[in-house]
């Protein structure tokens, strides 16, 4: 399993480096459109490698659907919260009354009680 787990990751590694030599032609990467720019008086751009770009991109979709998600299950979470502790709350009543059931010496359930409640 393992060797599956390292032979997929050295792939990946392979398709990424393949992907920085093929797109390593220099881009401009602007924050807002050119006339938008001249006009304020700001123009900020950055000259990256495309593969830098293209990476950038897709680490900042991953992050965003990662969150995207996180938030979609945060109703889920806090069920299987709820449901925890209301689990955790019946197992200890039923310790308390199985331990109360030990300690009845009576054979008799009624008897039993009897003495419970007296």
């Amino acid at each position: 399993m393992k060797t599956i787990r390292y032979a997929f990751w050295a792939i990946v590694g392979l398709c990424l480096v393949l992907i920085g030599l093929a797109n390593r032609g220099m881009v401009t990467v602007r924050a807002m459109p050119e006339a938008l720019g001249n006009l304020l008086g700001l123009s900020p751009d950055v000259d990256l490698p495309l593969f830098v770009v293209i990476f950038l991109a897709v680490g900042a979709g991953l992050m965003i659907g990662f969150l995207w998600e996180w938030v979609r299950e945060h109703r889920i979470r806090s069920d299987a919260r709820s449901k925890s502790r209301e689990v955790e709350t019946l197992r200890r009543e039923v310790q308390q009354l199985r331990g109360a059931a030990a300690g009845a010496t009576s054979d008799d359930d009624v008897l039993a009680l009897l003495e419970k409640t007296g």
